[in-house]
């Protein structure tokens, strides 16, 4: 155990208060383990909704319990022991069940987990992230529904990702689960000839880890940037002939070597020091993109060459804008998103200038209002046009609808430069 038996005390007559240590230690193993706790369960349960609740009453018990006996060595096999006893509860009838009752905390904490222990099992995520992928679920749901059920993530970031409600994503999200437990979808890689109608939810996703943790303050979301590297690598290798994949390991991993330290302020991409990168991280990325051997480049491809231009300046010394609003404009060709629209519309500002960039970005005005990246550029391209006014306000909406704190700052410091008053 990591603290003391029940009934000690801190040097005085008084108990020690283990409840701040429990929360703290159920958060943490929440944001660090969750995917995979569920991914061992669903493989075992062969159902998604009861793995989930077999967690849920796994968390719900560490909450009451560890305040009084302290916080176990384990707590990732402390709660996979008693989620699996759960689940094995509702497999037999009141009168049938054979599993130890696990009322007593003490006795589950301490015992050595060895067939419990989640660093002794093999990483079941990949199997639980194609399963999430089956052509049955709707397709807009399949890497929203990984993004939650193997990596974590909340159903209001997951909306804020994908730039939909979070009512609309948490109802997404309910039928996907409803209709893997309908189909009984099987918790396996698939054979090759089913890899590819798959392939591409499955890239989203470890994309979508990768976005999501590199936009937040909390440094244990952050920590999930390397466990999407870790996937998108895991992908990679497995298939080693798909362009897309040793393109999404390009990409990540270019991006990561920019990656500022917790806490910096923000800065944007052409403001920072090159030699602040990590050219270990960018020559990794290079390889894995001269690994991605397309006749056609795919999404992937075109957004780590882009990657790879910026890179380049630590070499370099400069941005070459053209380079990249052609490789932007290849890209809006494969993935028409609202992103790839937002990140074309900014690199012509640097080249054509505000009123150019205002014609792209007024293409996706009206149905993308809550976007957070149109208003900063946008901002941007009113101050080049010389409408300061309407800057302001952009720029307002833009600070309104930011959940980074740094990148909170940098914008009001933004809107002090463009009006002192």
């Amino acid at each position: 155990m990591t603290a003391a038996s029940p009934g000690r005390t801190g040097g005085s007559d008084v108990p020690i208060d283990y409840a701040p240590q429990a929360r703290a230690a159920a958060i943490r193993t929440a944001r660090a383990s969750y995917g995979r706790l569920v991914a061992v369960l669903a493989a075992q349960a062969g159902d998604l909704a009861a793995a989930e609740d077999a967690l849920a009453d796994a968390f719900e018990r560490a909450l009451r319990t560890w305040p009084d006996t302290g916080v176990p060595d384990s707590p990732e096999g402390w709660l996979l022991a008693v989620a699996r006893n759960r689940l094995k509860d509702g497999w037999k009838s009141a009168a049938h069940r054979t599993s130890r009752p696990l009322d007593d905390a003490q006795e589950v904490s301490a015992v050595a987990f060895v067939d419990d222990d989640p660093e002794a099992i093999p990483d079941r995520r990949l199997e639980l992230l194609f399963a999430c992928a089956h052509p049955a679920i709707d397709a807009a749901a399949r890497a929203p529904l990984m993004l939650q059920m193997v990596l974590g993530f909340e159903a209001v970031d997951l909306a804020r990702l994908y730039v939909v409600s979070p009512a609309a994503m948490a109802q997404r999200l309910v039928r996907a689960k409803r209709r893997i437990k309908q189909l009984r979808v099987p918790f396996v890689v698939p054979d090759r000839s089913a890899v590819p109608e798959r392939l591409a939810a499955v890239l989203d996703a470890v994309y979508g880890c990768f976005t999501l943790a590199a936009g937040s303050d909390d440094p244990a979301v952050r920590a999930l940037g390397g466990e999407a590297e870790y996937l998108a690598g895991v992908l990679a290798h497995l298939l080693v002939d798909e362009p897309e994949a040793w393109s999404l390991l390009a990409l990540i991993t270019l991006s990561r070597s920019r990656e500022r330290p917790a806490g910096a302020p923000y800065l944007p991409l052409d403001q920072q020091d090159p030699d602040d990168w990590d050219s270990s991280s960018i020559a990794r990325g290079e390889d894995a993109l001269r690994r991605a051997v397309a006749a056609a480049p795919g999404r992937f491809q075109l957004e780590a060459a882009i990657q790879a231009v910026h890179t380049d300046r630590r070499r370099t010394g400069r941005v070459d804008w053209g380079a990249l609003e052609t490789l932007h404009r290849a890209l809006l060709r494969v993935a028409p998103t609202i992103g790839s629209r937002v990140a074309l519309a900014g690199v012509v500002l640097r080249t054509s200038g505000g009123d150019a960039a205002l014609v792209l970005l007024d293409a996706v005005a009206g149905a993308e209002t809550d976007y957070q990246p149109w208003y900063a550029v946008r901002a941007e391209a009113l101050v080049q046009a010389g409408r300061v006014d309407e800057a302001l306000d952009a720029l307002d909406r833009a600070i309104a609808l930011c959940t980074s704190e740094p990148a909170r700052m940098y914008l009001l410091n933004r809107r002090r430069e463009i009006c002192p008053s």
